[in-house]
């Protein structure tokens, strides 16, 4: 026992040593506990083509781990009345009338209208949502909607796109060409062909920052989910995840300077909303944190995730739809994107294969079986390209 005492203490500092903190800071680390109670009433903003899958995926354990109730959407629908703006009787158990209960996670895709909302979440709810960088999230946009929206149905590429867009995007069509301009700050339920005029920018902005308790940034995903698991004093495993319904590396392209500038200008609302928002973001860090201790903790979160990767994973990483052995694992494949997937390592025990399966499986599977939880006596929801 004490050999065992001593080994621990010796590996913790070299571990100290190593990432170059205080090994004060890092034993209060290795302790995971959260500072009061954890927060169990949660909305999240689901933003398009921003990472917001993989947090959906953290929020959908997180509440299936505690037994708490989710806000899904009605019947066969999958989301609660995208592009629409959202109103409560989108929600799965809500009456006629108005709704009966209040649910703890909210998260799947919306359209954010604040008072309806609020009918099904409770007062006391923590609100936050995600941004990413509007040239990376039109490019990710392109590639995943291409077949579904008519501004870039026509058009052979994006840089094509930005060097004319008016060619291609049609406004009239409203609500069939959200995913081609300014589609984080149509989420938030402002009018994205609004031209970017300073009061109306600087008044949204600040609704949003009222509204939402944090906003991070998916370029800083691990820096984001420790910056979260501070304010929602939640442990780290319930923060760590594996990377869902992103796309395999041949299918990402690169603009080139002048496509990003006119990509930057094209989105200038988003444009605007991500500048804001990411500094914000790191001025919670430095009053929540500071540099130090986010460092110490974005490593022991990386170190946690490397641990399940060969834990949970087969072959340690993901996989594009072909070589996905269980077809209830394969994620849905939209446009021109290769989504990738994952396979679980054989021979895992009961416990640790319902661990790992709840992990990677994606964002359509995760709803339907936490449907199928909390309403048994409704028709169970059918994903269609599972049962082609």
């Amino acid at each position: 026992c004490f050999q065992a005492i001593l080994l621990l203490a010796l590996t913790v500092f070299l571990l100290a040593i190593f990432l170059n903190v205080d090994i004060r800071l890092l034993m209060s680390f290795l302790g995971d506990k959260a500072e009061g109670p954890p927060i169990t009433n949660v909305m999240f903003l689901k933003t398009h083509k921003t990472a917001s899958s993989t947090v959906l995926n953290i929020l959908f354990r997180f509440a299936e781990t505690n037994n708490l109730s989710v806000a899904l959407p009605v019947g066969s629908q999958f989301h609660l009345g995208y592009p629409w703006l959202f109103l409560a009787r989108y929600v799965e158990g809500v009456e006629p009338s108005g709704p009966k209960q209040h649910f703890n996670i909210m998260c799947n895709h919306l359209r954010f209208n604040l008072p309806e909302v609020q009918k099904v979440m409770p007062k006391d709810t923590f609100y936050f949502s995600i941004l990413r960088n509007p040239v990376f999230q039109l490019e990710s946009s392109f590639v995943y909607y291409k077949d579904h929206t008519p501004a870039f149905r026509g058009v052979t590429s994006l840089e094509a796109f930005l060097a004319s867009p008016w060619t291609y995007y049609n406004w009239s069509l409203g609500l069939s060409n959200i995913y081609t301009r300014n589609n984080m700050w149509f989420d938030l339920g402002f009018d994205n062909n609004a031209p970017a005029e300073e009061g109306y920018v600087r008044a949204s902005l600040a609704a949003v920052e009222q509204r939402f308790q944090l906003v991070l940034i998916a370029e800083h995903f691990d820096e984001s989910m420790v910056l979260l698991r501070r304010l929602l004093h939640w442990r780290l495993d319930d923060v760590v995840s594996f990377s869902l319904n992103s796309r395999s590396r041949r299918t990402v392209t690169s603009l080139t300077p002048e496509g990003q500038e006119r990509a930057q200008r094209w989105c200038a609302l988003d444009w605007r909303l991500y500048q804001h928002f990411n500094r914000t973001f790191w001025a919670k860090v430095h009053a929540e944190l500071g540099l130090q201790r986010l460092r110490a903790e974005v490593e022991l979160l990386r170190v946690r995730r490397r641990e399940l990767e060969a834990l949970c994973l087969q072959d340690g990483g993901p996989k594009n739809q072909l070589q996905i052995t269980d077809r209830l694992l394969r994620p849905y494949q939209s446009g021109k994107a290769n989504i990738l997937g994952y396979n679980l390592r054989l021979g895992l025990d009961n416990q640790t294969l319902q661990m790992c399966r709840r992990m990677v499986m994606p964002e359509l599977q995760y709803m339907a079986h936490l449907y199928t939880l909390q309403f048994p006596e409704k028709p169970p929801k059918k994903i269609p390209f599972l049962e082609e």
